[in-house]
């Protein structure tokens, strides 16, 4: 009792006890000596220009006098108190602390250039700090007053998207761009290709035919890989991951990040098949045994121990494979941004798109609706990554109504989104899987002929490019091997050396 009277007597808010209201993160100290030590030798905007914004600064006057200062510099005029008067003449919020002569006064008590880095560096933490507080009173408020049809899911996924644009500063929504920038941007990437073996400007897929029509796999780009069931759109997207994150090279620069020279890491979204069955058809391939025989263990001695040896130089490579059904596009955009900040990002397969989900409110417009939200999701989200994501797609079945089952993009199913939205498509066919269905009586005339047919396109397959925005259209052959599910580059028969009977 006598304990009881001890707590109940406690005030829970005791005078003068009371949380003391606290400001934003900010440096107003720092903002003045980096304006200072700018105004009085402009070579410290250079030390500042690649990373800090007038943004980043908490005071605005501060953010509009950084900001002019750097447009003088650009322009290769000097900024001083004296150059910067004009700009400021009739501001009244620099009035309010002293006018053009607060210009001064900076210049006056400027420290030394060799410490404006750091002064710039604290100006741009305390930013981040303070776009960190508002993304969690965001969520805060957001989690009190979200209304019934948005779940808590929903809410982490816009959470962690903000926290991924703020980590990704720079890269993602980041307004206009001086054309210059841009120009910059595309001479390096001419020149990598130039490097580069092969002259490729995006990451090599493995096939040397696509990779000469297409340049390689274009960062940025939405690539659509369509079929009919049974064509093979699965095994060239294992094929291209595979060989993607087989020829992952990096190096680490000066600044300690990593800088990728081939290859890629790869997130697979596999929403048909598990991970198991997707790892089985990757180790058929690479250990050129039949998956169906792996699977039943009918393989012998000597084809195990290549199984295992292929197995262990799989272990290490950078494939993450995502085999949860039913995922929406805001799901699966925040997995693939979350491996992008742990592993780093070079490729996202999407097996395939209409297995994804939209939105609910999407989905209570119509499938039509629902697959245009996912296409555009997948196509922001290729920008917003800065890598190309491959995402398989089915086609409808008027296809198999016309007797040359070759697809056209009108034959994409469900939303000419699809077609408008990706930046490449591209069909899987194999003839060899129609004329197999056709097979007449044998010993007979007709049987002879669909024999001489078969003989002609066995193991072959085309890749028909539909669409593409940076390069031309055409058919590729390849070779594909349907007992290892496997596709190769494919050697016309003028190349083969000549057989001697």
């Amino acid at each position: 009792m006598e304990r009881a009277q001890t707590y109940s007597s406690i005030d829970p808010h005791p005078a003068g006890n009371e949380l003391a209201y606290r400001s934003l993160p900010h440096n107003i100290e720092a903002e003045q000596a980096l304006l200072g030590a700018i105004l009085v030798n402009n070579e410290a905007c250079e030390r500042v220009a690649d990373f800090l914004k007038p943004e980043h600064f908490f005071e605005p006057v501060h953010a509009r006098i950084y900001e002019a200062i750097f447009r003088l510099v650009r322009a290769g005029k000097l900024a001083s108190p004296v150059t910067l008067k004009t700009f400021f003449d009739r501001d009244q919020s620099l009035a309010e602390i002293g006018g053009p002569a607060y210009l001064a006064r900076l210049a006056a008590s400027a420290t030394t250039i060799i410490n404006a880095q750091e002064y710039g560096r604290t100006i741009y933490d305390l930013a981040v700090r303070r776009r960190l507080i508002e993304i969690g009173t965001d969520v805060v408020n957001a989690s009190y007053d979200a209304p019934v049809d948005i779940g808590p899911r929903e809410l982490i996924e816009e959470a962690e998207q903000g926290l991924y644009e703020l980590a990704e500063t720079g890269r993602y929504g980041k307004g206009f761009r001086g054309f210059g920038e841009a120009l910059t941007e595309a001479i390096d990437m001419a020149a990598a290709a130039y490097e580069r073996d092969g002259g490729l400007s995006g990451i090599s897929c493995g096939l040397t035919d696509i990779d000469a029509k297409m340049g390689g796999l274009q960062r940025s780009d939405l690539v659509v890989l369509a079929g009919r069931p049974a064509m093979g759109k699965t095994a060239l997207a294992t094929n291209i991951a595979y060989n993607v994150a087989r020829a992952y090279r990096s190096e680490r620069v000066a600044d300690g990040t990593e800088r990728v020279l081939e290859g890629g890491v790869v997130a697979f979204f596999s929403l048909e098949m598990s991970a198991e069955q997707l790892a089985t058809r990757i180790l058929s391939e690479q250990a050129e045994i039949p998956s169906e025989r792996i699977r039943r263990g009918k393989i012998t001695e000597e084809e195990f121990r290549r199984l295992t040896a292929v197995s262990q130089e799989m272990q290490t490579l950078p494939l993450y494979i995502d085999d949860t059904g039913g995922l929406t596009i805001a799901q699966l955009a925040a997995r693939a941004r979350r491996l992008k900040r742990q592993r780093g990002l070079g490729l996202v397969v999407v097996d395939y798109l209409q297995l994804l989900a939209g939105s609910s409110r999407r989905s209570a417009e119509g499938r039509v609706q629902e697959i245009t939200e996912i296409t555009t999701g997948l196509k922001a989200l290729a920008k917003e990554l800065d890598v190309p994501v491959l995402a398989l797609s089915q086609l409808s079945r008027q296809v198999e109504q016309r007797d040359d089952k070759r697809p056209q993009l009108a034959d994409l199913r469900e939303s000419g989104s699809i077609e408008q939205d990706a930046d490449v498509v591209m069909f899987v066919y194999r003839e060899e899987y129609y004329l197999q269905r056709k097979e007449p009586k044998p010993n007979t005339p007709e049987h002879f002929e669909w024999q001489d047919a078969m003989n002609k396109v066995t193991g072959l397959a085309e890749v028909i490019i539909g669409k593409q925005r940076h390069g031309p259209t055409g058919t590729i052959q390849l070779y594909f091997d349907a007992s290892l599910t496997k596709f190769q580059n494919h050697i016309a028969n003028e190349y083969l050396p000549e057989r001697f009977e």
